[in-house]
C-alpha cells in the first residue's frame, strides 16, 4: 500500500522518463467513432508500452443491465492483465491521445484495488521520449483476483437515491460532454437523451488545460467546490459507459478530496431501463420525464 501512496494519480512525462526501468507503460487508446485504437498503437507508441484493450481487457461484454462497458469481474481482470504481463506489484502508467479520458479506466481500476498506477500527464502528445512501432510482448504472469471495493462502486438504485437528495449528503456528477448531459447531442445507439435527474454536469475534459495537461490540484478543487463535491459526504460519478467517469474520479483524488464512487453502467445502462427517469436541459433539477 505504501507504493500506491507514493504514486500520484497523474505523473509528468519527466517522472516517467526517470523511471522507465521500474514502471510499465500502457497504451489505452480508444475512439468513440469506432477507429481501432490498436492500429494507432502499432503505428507508433511510447517505447516499451504494452497495448491494453478497453473493450476486452477492462470490460465485460456489453449488456442491457451493465451498459456498454460493464466492469470486468475481478477474475477476468486478473486473467487479462496477467496475460499482458502486468504483475500485481507493477507500477503502471497509462496514457491515450485524448487527455487520458480512456486510459483513466485502467488507472482507476488499478488504484481502486491498491495497485500503484497513474495517468501520463498530457498523454502521447506530451511524451518527448523515445517512441517505436509494432507490438510489445511481456512475459505473462499470474495475478491474484481482488474484488472491487464496495465503497467505490454504486448501483443504479443508489445513484437515483443520491441524485434525488439534491446535494448535501451526496452529489452525483455526470462526466459526459455538456451537450450530452443537456440532451442537445445524442450518441448513436442511445435510446434516450438527457441526464439522471439531480445530477450535475461535470465534463471530464474540463479537468484539463487547453494544452491537454491536467489542471493543478488547487484549480480542480475550486472546480469541484463549485459543483458541491467538496462539502458532500459522498460523490458518485457516471458518464456514457463508466469509462471517462474515471477521469473525474482521478481528478477528485488529485484535488485532495475523498475517493468518489463509480456507477459502472452509467448512461448506457440507465437510459436503457425505461423505468428510470431522465431530465433534459442544462440544469440538474429540470423536470424528469419517462421518455
Amino acid at each position: 500500500m505504501s507504493a500506491r501512496l507514493e504514486v500520484e494519480p497523474v505523473v509528468t512525462p519527466e517522472w516517467v522518463a526517470q523511471r522507465l526501468d521500474s514502471v510499465v507503460v500502457a497504451d489505452v487508446r480508444w475512439y468513440l467513432d469506432g477507429r481501432p485504437g490498436h492500429d494507432a498503437y502499432l503505428r507508433e507508441h511510447v517505447a516499451g508500452a504494452v497495448w491494453v484493450d478497453l473493450d476486452v481487457d477492462l470490460s465485460d461484454p456489453p449488456s442491457v443491465a451493465g451498459g456498454r462497458h460493464p466492469l470486468p469481474t475481478p477474475e477476468t481482470f486478473a486473467e487479462r492483465l496477467g496475460a499482458l504481463g502486468l504483475a500485481d506489484d507493477d507500477i503502471v502508467v497509462g496514457y491515450d491521445d485524448q487527455g487520458g479520458g480512456f486510459a483513466a479506466r485502467l488507472v482507476w481500476l488499478l488504484r481502486s484495488i491498491g495497485q500503484p498506477a497513474a495517468l501520463l500527464d498530457g498523454g502521447l502528445a506530451g511524451w518527448t521520449g523515445a517512441r517505436e512501432s509494432g507490438p510489445i510482448t511481456r512475459t505473462p504472469v499470474v495475478r491474484r483476483p481482488r474484488p472491487w471495493p464496495a465503497r467505490l462502486v454504486r448501483s443504479a438504485d443508489e445513484v437515483q437515491a443520491a441524485a434525488a437528495g439534491g446535494g448535501g449528503a451526496a452529489v452525483v456528477l455526470d462526466a459526459r460532454a455538456s451537450g450530452r448531459y443537456s440532451g442537445a447531442d445524442v450518441l448513436p445507439g442511445e435510446s434516450r437523451l438527457g441526464h439522471v435527474p439531480g445530477a450535475r454536469s461535470a465534463p471530464w475534459a474540463d479537468n484539463l488545460r487547453r494544452d491537454g495537461s491536467f489542471r493543478s490540484a488547487a484549480e480542480l478543487r475550486e472546480r469541484f467546490a463549485a459543483l458541491g463535491a467538496v462539502d458532500a459526504d459522498e460523490v458518485i460519478v457516471y458518464c456514457g459507459s463508466g469509462v471517462t467517469a474515471c477521469h473525474d474520479l482521478l481528478a477528485l483524488e488529485r484535488a485532495g478530496l475523498p475517493a468518489g464512487a463509480l456507477y459502472p453502467g452509467s448512461w448506457s445502462a440507465w437510459s436503457a431501463e425505461e423505468s428510470r427517469p431522465v431530465a433534459i436541459g442544462e440544469e440538474p433539477h429540470e423536470t424528469p420525464t419517462s421518455a
